[in-house]
């Protein structure tokens, strides 16, 4: 197992955790909220982010919660919130182990195939990609986003520290 791949992925959920939680304090009109260039509004672009991970950790794994097959939309935060809370084990315990990037996976009802690997590679830059069209709406509503950042993952978890004096 590749352990800066297991690193990346701690990041890409926490960082949509952390935006999740940070839109929880926003009122409702906030939360529907767009941008041009944008997929959505703040919800609907979240919950396009969480539910895509949910399918992309399906087909890897070959397994995973029922609303991933169902790519069911959550009405609300907490339950973006409940739903991440879901994936984060699964996707250790998925790259926990060797996962083969060549093995073929079927997609678009048959019509195509593509390597395991595009999928892990998706994921993180779907993550990414969504995650900054909500920090850009909320830019644009002149509010501050939550820096989500991988130096700042590595602040809140521990991965960075002080160096001592004199060391």
């Amino acid at each position: 197992m590749n352990e800066a791949l297991l690193e990346a992925f701690r990041h890409h959920v926490w960082a949509t955790g952390r935006l999740v939680e940070f839109c929880g304090e926003l009122p409702e009109d906030r939360l529907r909220s767009t941008a041009a260039g944008t997929y959505g509004d703040i919800l609907a672009t979240l919950n396009h982010l969480v539910a895509s991970d949910g399918s992309y950790l399906l087909r890897l794994a070959g397994s995973g919660p029922a609303w991933a097959e169902d790519q069911d939309e959550s009405a609300d935060l907490s339950g973006l919130r409940a739903r991440i809370d879901e994936l984060a084990p699964l996707w250790e315990e998925l790259l926990s182990r060797s996962v083969d990037a060549e093995r073929v996976i079927v997609v678009d009802r048959g019509a195509n195939e593509v390597r395991a690997g595009v999928f892990v590679a998706q994921a993180l830059h779907h993550g990414n990609a969504h995650r900054e069209q909500v920090c850009a709406i909320l830019t644009g509503l002149g509010i501050e986003p939550p820096d989500v950042q991988a130096w700042e993952y590595a602040w809140a978890t521990g991965r960075l520290w002080k160096r001592p004096p004199g060391a």
